[in-house]
């Protein structure tokens, strides 16, 4: 019995060093299986954002084009209303499903700059489909959209930590105040 009791102390090392490991490991373990899901989920939201951003930036681009048509917008690319028809109603079935997605997957902060510049889409895509040509107000809806795309986007960068980017916002040529003959 003396045998055992001096090689006891040593026992219980060998013990108390088995689960020290074993909750390091586990521990360890467990830090990096969190650290991995918050980097899978950061991805898929960095994913929805930037899936929902090109959906949105589909009708804005299709109603600059259209706007050009009506001689308010110096887009390059004019495109009559009824060659647009099809374009507008894809990016809306586009965008629908992306929006789903973020406000799944987005923080709430992301969603609600995201509301605020698919609003401004819509209302440039009521205007070109009324016909307007009023261009102040569709200068004053170009600098909304171009203020609800650059708040999505810092919101975007702040929710996944990312460094502040650009605004995009660069100078345009101005329109023709003549507007094009039909």
């Amino acid at each position: 019995m003396s045998a055992f009791i001096q090689q006891l102390p040593a026992l219980i090392g060998v013990v108390i060093g088995a689960l020290g490991s074993y909750v390091a490991v586990v521990r360890g373990d467990q830090v990096r299986f969190r650290r991995e899901r918050a980097a899978r989920w950061e991805e898929r939201r960095l994913g929805v954002y930037a899936d929902y951003a090109q959906s949105v930036k589909k009708t804005v681009t299709v109603t600059y084009r259209v706007a050009a048509e009506a001689g308010v917008d110096p887009h390059p690319d004019p495109l009559t209303l009824e060659q647009a028809q099809p374009l507008l109603a894809e990016a809306t079935a586009r965008r629908d499903p992306s929006g789903e997605a973020l406000i799944m997957l987005g923080s709430p902060a992301v969603v609600e700059k995201a509301r605020a510049w698919v609003v401004t889409a819509l209302e440039m895509e009521r205007f070109v489909r009324e016909r307007r040509d009023d261009r102040e107000a569709w200068r004053a809806l170009l600098e909304r959209q171009r203020a609800g795309r650059e708040g999505y986007y810092t919101a975007v960068r702040e929710d996944l930590g990312l460094p502040p980017g650009h605004s995009a916002r660069w100078p345009l040529p101005a329109v023709d105040p003549v507007p094009p003959q039909r």
